[in-house]
């Protein structure tokens, strides 16, 4: 029998991020079902920080870690790099312009109106006749998922984290004031169980005997293709159709498209649909002004949502030391660095860290409970 202050079930980077705020002065173990850490989400994701993209909730702890990103410590590389984001749309979707000007103005950000000039300036192969406005946000950044991930758990391991793959849990129970975590081949005693688990949050729960939060994982499908000129397509922002019907940007030479779709999934490793990449290949080539003739890759992850679309971190007020940390929607890369401090506070009994509360993160919106209610 093992024992750990802390075990996560789930090696993503919501799992990460909590290690690295909690290792020091408390042993934290992870455990990974996949044969290795990042597997499902974190590995398929479009790696964007963008403080305009989510609920009024995500934007919070987006913005919230954003200085961490922008001067990550000593242990971490170059995690942002320019790239910036461009809402188009057509003169018959004033609305959805609205919408995305009205959700910017709530959460204290600004986006640029731009001219249809401005915006072939800016994405030259877009067609002019498809597009009648455009909503610019120069603070989006690329992310480097791979220096983010490693960098947590760099850190973490150093101050004694330890992580299993290839250890799915097949069962939970309640040990005296703690848990006991089973594995085909470990048995693990942990005062407090995080469930970081993603897509079978619900499933690990249901393990403990804790009835479920209804999250629910959707699929995503994402290909990359190639523009006629690499040196003009590495310059553009993301475009992302304003009623998000699709959208592309740069990636590694190439070009990642995605129809933005949200497809109910059972929590499984995701994979695409032909039909799904055919329809996004024809919407991008609907605005674009030349064909995709190749996909050159495709993939699929799954986002998993809350009810409510918001994260769920916070203990089980039905199960002492259950703490749930999941539903991150797809966002889990731009808000990590400020939900896993979050979650580390309160794992360790300590309030809401002040800079957190100052961006407008609060428990209530996270809590478990208010998915219950």
């Amino acid at each position: 029998m093992e024992s750990v202050d802390v075990c996560i079930i789930g090696g993503g980077m919501a799992a990460a991020s909590i290690s690295y705020h909690l290792a020091a002065g408390t042993s934290v173990l992870i455990l990974e079902r996949e044969p290795h850490i990042g597997y499902h989400s974190t590995g398929r994701s479009a790696a964007l920080y963008h403080p305009q993209y989510g609920s009024t909730v995500i934007r919070a702890l987006t913005t919230a870690s954003g200085p961490f990103y922008h001067a990550p410590p000593a242990d971490f590389g170059t995690i942002l790099s320019p790239r910036g984001s461009l809402v188009i749309g057509r003169a018959d979707q004033q609305k959805a312009r609205e919408k995305h000007e009205s959700l910017a103005i709530a959460s204290g950000q600004t986006l640029t109106r731009v001219s249809t000039a401005e915006i072939v300036k800016l994405v030259p192969e877009l067609r002019p006749d498809t597009v009648s406005w455009g909503l610019y946000d120069e603070l989006a950044m690329d992310m480097d998922v791979e220096v983010l991930l490693q960098g947590y758990l760099k850190v973490a391991r150093r101050k004694g984290l330890t992580i299993l793959t290839g250890q799915p849990v097949e069962a939970l129970t309640r040990s005296g004031s703690g848990w006991r975590v089973k594995t085909p081949d470990r048995e693990i005693a942990a005062k407090v169980v995080v469930n970081a688990a993603g897509g079978w949050a619900d499933e690990v729960a249901g393990l403990a005997g804790i009835a479920p939060l209804k999250l629910i994982p959707y699929r995503r499908t994402a290909f990359t293709f190639d523009a006629p000129s690499r040196e003009s397509s590495d310059r553009w922002p993301m475009v992302i159709d304003c009623e998000e019907q699709f959208y592309f940007k740069p990636d590694a030479g190439r070009v990642l498209g995605s129809l933005s779709e949200e497809t109910a999934s059972p929590p499984c490793d995701a994979q695409p649909e032909d039909l799904d990449v055919a329809i996004a290949v024809d919407r991008i080539e609907s605005v674009l002004n030349f064909p995709i003739r190749r996909v050159v890759r495709s993939w699929a992850g799954l986002r998993t949502f809350g009810p409510d679309r918001n994260p769920v971190s916070g203990f089980d007020e039905t199960a002492p030391g259950f703490y749930w940390h999941a539903a991150l929607g797809g966002y889990g890369m731009q808000t990590s660095a400020a939900i896993g401090a979050f979650a580390a506070a309160a794992i360790a009994g300590q309030p809401v860290p002040d800079y957190l509360t100052q961006h407008g993160v609060r428990a209530a919106d996270l809590a478990p409970a208010r998915l219950r209610r």
